[in-house]
């Protein structure tokens, strides 16, 4: 089984990118905001502890989404790998997601990072906030919360995945069907 993470700041391009990568390498993708929706839409019991807790205006807890994550690896048949989007964020979630493969005898087969330059970030949530009516998206403020939370908390795994010979670097500045291509090659 293969294990993908899609990683990059905001904006970067990954939801554009991950459905296109999901359908040619015959991946369960797994967006982390996503399962969160499903889990309590459904009404199960890690769908009414997250939705407890947001309504709360509470973070959901990383065991939480990890118990998501694990589930829907359990419950996904009839696919090569999954693509990880969203998860891990942190140093404690990546070294979680290595526990929870290992339990299986399996690894991360690599990390694809797109990335993005941060002036690149604030004009592509900018224009998107614009085009999906998402006023709170559009805020200079709330955009720079995101880069600098990227920087300070996700960035880290980069350096976590070098040293475990997993990382992938893509230019992301590009369009959208050259970063798709460059993807492409990153995972065969």
């Amino acid at each position: 089984m293969k294990y993908y993470i899609l990683f990059g700041p905001p904006g970067a391009g990954k939801g554009t990118q991950a459905m296109a990568m999901a359908q040619k390498f015959n991946l369960c993708h797994v967006s982390t905001g996503e399962l969160l929706r499903a889990e309590i839409s459904a009404g199960t019991e890690l769908g009414l502890r997250a939705a407890a807790l947001i309504n709360d205006g509470k973070l959901v807890p990383d065991e939480v989404v990890e118990g998501m994550i694990a589930s829907r690896f359990a419950s996904v048949k009839n696919v090569d790998g999954f693509l990880l989007d969203g998860f891990p964020r942190t140093l404690k979630q990546a070294e979680a997601l290595d526990e929870l493969l290992d339990e299986d005898g399996e690894v991360v087969t690599a990390v694809v990072s797109i990335m993005i330059p941060d002036s690149m970030i604030v004009e592509r949530i900018q224009g998107r906030a614009m085009k999906e009516g998402r006023a709170d998206d559009a805020s200079l403020a709330t955009i720079q919360n995101r880069i600098d939370t990227y920087h300070a908390q996700t960035e880290p795994l980069i350096a976590y995945y070098k040293a475990r010979g997993k990382y992938r670097e893509v230019d992301g500045t590009g369009a959208i069907e050259d970063v798709r291509e460059a993807i492409f090659k990153k995972l065969v």
